[in-house]
């Protein structure tokens, strides 16, 4: 511990700010695991396996209950929008789902590309924080005597290259926490393109008396 915060101390103001996005890094990170982890994920296949077989046994009522008792999953909010309107139209049915899919994706898909910005952010910050350190540190060396400046330069470079560094550890967790949301949110995303489109065949199939 008194190591990191020598290394911080070191390397002067500009890590400030990159402590500063490190920790927005670490909010963001945290509560998009929770919600697209633990909310709004729910095992596509196997949900709609069980809605196919409620439907197709004209069940309606106990295919809405099932998407009730998941109500903040992504899925079973479009599919219950469907089938509140499954005794309707074919528009209307479509209708229905695209706008619970129109509320839903925003909610799937915000914050998780602030994560990428942020990391080039700090990665950007600490190269800036080097520089700085550096246009600082030949002046320092300038002004002092020749037997000092070889060891005051070395110093004063490792400084300088401490934000840099500091600035990939924030950046490279950012963006591996950022891919592996993006993969969680499309298949969440793929799940309701899928299942939607078989929601609305299937209920008009059986609206048309065919299922």
């Amino acid at each position: 511990m008194s190591k990191m915060s020598a290394f911080f101390i070191e390397g002067g103001p500009w890590m400030i700010p990159i402590g500063l996005v490190s920790i927005a890094v670490l909010a963001i990170a945290i509560e998009r695991v929770v919600f697209l982890f633990f909310r709004y994920n729910i095992d596509g296949p196997s949900f709609w396996a069980q809605i196919q077989k409620l439907v197709m046994a004209n069940n309606i009522d106990r295919a809405i209950k099932l998407c009730n008792a998941a109500p903040n999953a992504a899925l079973p909010r479009i599919i219950k929008a469907g089938l509140t309107r499954a005794n309707k139209g074919e528009l209307e049915i479509q209708n229905a789902v695209e706008e619970a899919s129109l509320e839903v994706m925003p909610l799937l898909q915000k914050r998780t590309g602030s994560l990428a910005t942020l990391a080039s952010l700090a990665t950007l910050l600490g190269l800036l924080g080097t520089v700085m350190g550096l246009i600082e540190a030949f002046k320092v060396v300038a002004e002092a005597p020749a037997d000092q400046r070889p060891a005051l330069l070395n110093k004063a470079i490792s400084a300088a290259m401490g934000t840099t560094g500091f600035g990939l550890m924030v950046a490279i967790p950012a963006l591996f926490i950022h891919m592996m949301l993006s993969g969680v949110t499309k298949k969440i995303v793929d799940d309701i393109d899928m299942f939607s489109v078989k929601l609305e065949n299937l209920l008009i199939s059986r609206g048309k008396g065919d299922a």
